[in-house]
């Protein structure tokens, strides 16, 4: 009843609004009031997941940085929540080139879903949480901007999952990456199956997903799982390098960029090339084109404006 008056409510509130557009409203409420009536999601001032823009010289980068010390960055609806709210922040910071993902807990990146809260959730309690976790990494990946997952520690089950939805990992020593789910009677379900395969291949993703193994760095470096393998407790430093290289390219580009490769790879090679051309058309009228071409002419370093 109560969905059905909301959908009255907002066709009587706002008649222009399509099937589509209400579907969208009614989940955000739905979303909404699944984390106002958890009795396990307490608002206090510590947030779980944090965002700061980085300065000079790592202008036009922002990290995320997960802060849930006594569950090992186990994703709760708290966290789930907060992490949503980051990433609709940064996706609204038009100057951001560059998003780092790392995590305040040592030895730990991500430890996975928060079993203990699941526990006490119900069947549709957890289909929905499931159903949220698995959309909010849909969102991570689908950033326009290039992201960076530093891992210093374990990322298991849903913290690689969480890695995987990043465009680059770097992992240091002594971190710990393993997908335990059969183990538990599930499945990886935010996308694990599907990211895996498609960065490691098939069959080594079915071994490691059959299998439950947990592998190291240096593993999951040589099976094409990081990008790469740096000293212990190095991996933030390595990201921040990668990101002030990559914030070095005029925000559009890089957002364009992204966009051909991720979608492009997804199709044939002929379509694949007629979307790089749509993409490309798009930085044809910027100012940023004109100031790269200025400034390579003038032998001095483009300063872009996303624009």
């Amino acid at each position: 009843m109560n969905v059905l008056y909301n959908a009255l409510r907002l066709r009587h509130l706002t008649p222009r609004l399509g099937v589509s557009e209400i579907c969208e409203q009614l989940a955000t409420l739905r979303d909404r009031s699944f984390f106002r009536n958890s009795s396990s999601y307490v608002n206090t001032d510590e947030m779980e997941v944090q965002i700061e823009p980085l300065d000079k010289p790592y202008e036009g980068v922002f990290q995320l940085t997960l802060n849930r010390p006594h569950c090992r960055n186990a994703i709760g609806r708290k966290f789930l929540h907060e992490f949503r709210e980051a990433l609709s922040n940064v996706a609204q910071e038009h100057s951001t080139r560059c998003v780092i993902l790392k995590s305040s807990v040592p030895g730990v990146f991500c430890s996975g879903a928060d079993l203990k809260e699941r526990n006490n959730m119900t069947r549709r309690e957890t289909e929905t949480f499931v159903t949220l976790l698995r959309a909010t990494f849909d969102e991570l990946e689908n950033l326009p901007m290039p992201t960076i997952a530093a891992i210093d520690g374990y990322a298991l089950g849903g913290g690689l999952e969480l890695a995987l939805a990043c465009d680059l990992r770097v992992a240091s020593a002594g971190s710990t990456f393993a997908f335990p789910e059969v183990r538990l009677g599930i499945i990886p379900g935010a996308g694990g199956t599907q990211r895996l395969p498609r960065t490691i291949g098939s069959s080594q993703a079915k071994e490691l997903i059959f299998s439950g193994r947990r592998i190291s760095a240096e593993e999951a470096l040589k099976r094409g799982l990081v990008d790469y393998a740096v000293d212990e407790n190095q991996a933030v430093a390595k990201a921040l390098e990668l990101a002030q290289e990559i914030a070095m390219g005029a925000p559009i580009a890089l957002r364009m960029a992204k966009h051909a490769i991720s979608v492009g790879s997804q199709l044939d090679r002929a379509s694949g090339q007629l979307f790089e051309r749509a993409c490309y058309a798009q930085v044809v009228p910027t100012s940023d084109r004109l100031e790269g071409l200025k400034a390579f002419a003038e032998r001095r370093q483009p300063e872009f404006t996303g624009e």
